[in-house]
């Protein structure tokens, strides 16, 4: 059966999107409009009790959480060569950033975007503090994420091999595209990764399929 990806553009099913496009086997896009609040509707919520996207149906089983996507992607089409072999001091690290990306950068990420709702209704001066209390630590975050690509020393985040988390940490990195100030493009490593991600034609594939508009990162 036919693996099918619920997504909305721009979102982190970026990041299983690029995956697919990267390992080349069948898979369906279905749209889940978030603009209609799709992603709440009583069909949507059967597959993810949590109303958020992505998700992923493979047969039967149906996954839901980003990074347990990419580790089923990784594990299950080993021919992509997606992550380090398993058992192996690399695979550790993929492990190790893989829950970085998701648990520290991501997770952050979403506070910045959504301060409101670890507040009281109408609290908007303590959601813009907590807004700017996020950028902070977001900007520390990307300088992290640029120091591994330098430590490693490129192309990709893990050195020489491109990896599913090169889809996870492009996606990141394009949620700064519109911040004031500390966008990963800015940044000495960063900037030249994203324009390298830029011309996967994986990644040129998925910014047509979700027609996505400049700037991409």
């Amino acid at each position: 059966m036919t693996m099918q990806l619920h997504y909305y553009p721009s979102t982190a099913a970026m990041i299983p999107h690029i995956m697919l496009e990267e390992i080349g086997v069948p898979y369906e896009r279905v749209l889940v409009d978030r603009l209609q609040n799709a992603h709440k509707a009583p069909g949507y919520l059967k597959l993810n009790p949590n109303g958020l996207i992505p998700v992923l149906t493979d047969g039967a089983l149906v996954l839901y959480e980003t990074a347990a996507i990419v580790l089923h992607l990784c594990d299950t089409q080993p021919q992509a060569r997606l992550a380090p072999a398993n058992g192996t001091p690399q695979r550790a690290e993929f492990y190790k950033w893989l829950m970085w990306l998701t648990n520290t950068l991501q997770a952050t990420m979403i506070v910045y975007f959504y301060p409101e709702r670890l507040l009281d209704a109408g609290n908007i001066e303590g959601a813009a503090q907590v807004k700017a209390a996020a950028h902070t630590r977001i900007v520390g975050l990307m300088q992290q994420l640029d120091a591994l690509v330098a430590r490693n020393g490129g192309p990709w985040l893990l050195g020489a091999g491109y990896s599913g988390l090169d889809a996870y940490a492009f996606t990141m990195c394009r949620w700064t595209r519109n911040f004031a100030a500390g966008k990963a493009r800015e940044l000495p490593q960063l900037g030249p990764y994203a324009r390298r991600m830029l011309e996967r034609p994986a990644v040129q594939r998925v910014l047509v399929a979700e027609q996505l508009s400049e700037p991409f990162v």
